[in-house]
């Protein structure tokens, strides 16, 4: 009942939408952690304080008089694909649906914290967010921290568009965090405020939650880029509950999208045998934005009988996905090779 209510919450993209270059807003991926807040524009303000020089409190229309950047930036959960792990972790059960890419349009943080002028004591900058709850039994507002150089990179903005059009509440309506390359959880909804701090936070959802362990008394690693993905849009036609897919024998066109947050993508490939033999597909060379996925498409020639069609990336670094998970206990960064069952007919 609990990954019911979660996943009633939450959605994933459809994969069939990933024809899509940019998502459309009401088919990227969402994840609530707590509530969606009730957030009033004209009064609204973000506070930039802790170790600065000066404090700052800003409203939306002082942000959009800031200069303004555009960025084109797929964002995944770092939970994508937990419901394939055995025992499965209790959290939102995500198969492969937790992505989108976003057309964002912001002003970069650095801008801001230039204006507030960071102590040279400065360490972190810690995002907190209008939304509030428990988790871990721990009663917090949701917040995450970058450090003194991660929130100067170029790239890391403040954002109030999305798609051409304010934020809506469901993104984080009026500004949200947007980090091109890292798992969503580093993108803040419901900005409220940015404290310089001369210490590491230490707050639930950086020292506790996300954070790569192996068993249960494990510090873990904290979780921050992208691993490399591909995924396909099953071909065919669907089998309504199972959601097999059932396709014509001849020439079948398969398509889909790759990404990763450390690289670009150096090559997609393709297997209709479960992993045994693979072929080269081919793919876009030229990405949108260097934080976007690109398109790729293979010919398959189907032949009748069943079959397991698989895509898998490596990405110019040589990061490249597994044929299985590697297990953890907050089913974190499953970026095994998708597997798509098909019956192949001769009608």
């Amino acid at each position: 009942m609990e990954e019911l209510q979660l996943s009633t919450r939450n959605h994933g993209i459809l994969l069939e939408a990933m024809r899509y270059a940019i998502t459309p807003v009401g088919l990227h991926y969402l994840l609530t952690h707590f509530d969606i807040p009730p957030v009033d524009p004209l009064t609204w303000r973000l506070r930039v304080d802790g170790n600065v020089a000066e404090t700052l409190s800003l409203s939306l229309d002082d942000l959009r008089a800031m200069p303004a950047t555009t960025r084109v930036v797929t964002m995944e959960c770092a939970g994508n694909g937990r419901a394939f792990l055995d025992p499965r972790p209790a959290s939102q059960p995500w198969l492969l649906e937790a992505v989108g890419t976003g057309e964002w349009t912001g002003v970069e943080l650095h801008h801001v914290l230039d204006l507030a002028g960071p102590r040279e004591s400065t360490v972190e900058f810690v995002l907190t967010g209008a939304d509030h709850g428990f988790d871990g039994g721990v009663q917090q507002a949701y917040q995450r921290s970058l450090t003194l150089e991660e929130a100067a990179a170029t790239g890391v903005m403040l954002a109030y568009d999305l798609n051409g059009a304010p934020l809506p509440p469901q993104h984080g309506f009026p500004v949200r965090v947007v980090v091109p390359g890292w798992y969503g959880m580093s993108n803040v909804k419901w900005l409220t405020s940015i404290t310089a701090v001369d210490e590491h936070f230490t707050g639930y959802q950086q020292a506790v939650s996300y954070r790569l362990r192996h068993h249960e008394h494990d510090v873990g690693e904290p979780i921050r880029r992208i691993l490399p993905r591909s995924l396909m849009i099953p071909p065919g036609i669907p089998e309504f509950l199972s959601r097999s897919r059932v396709v014509p024998a001849g020439e079948c066109r398969l398509v889909g999208r790759a990404w990763s947050g450390f690289a670009p993508i150096a090559s997609v490939e393709v297997s209709d045998d479960g992993g045994a033999t693979w072929a080269a597909a081919e793919h876009d060379h030229q990405q949108v934005d260097d934080a976007s996925w690109i398109g790729w498409r293979f010919t398959w020639q189907a032949t009748p009988g069943d079959h397991e069609l698989c895509c898998r990336t490596t990405d110019a670094k040589g990061n490249t996905q597994p044929d299985r998970a590697q297990w953890n206990t907050g089913g974190y960064t499953n970026n095994a090779v998708q597997r798509v069952t098909v019956q192949v007919t001769e009608s």
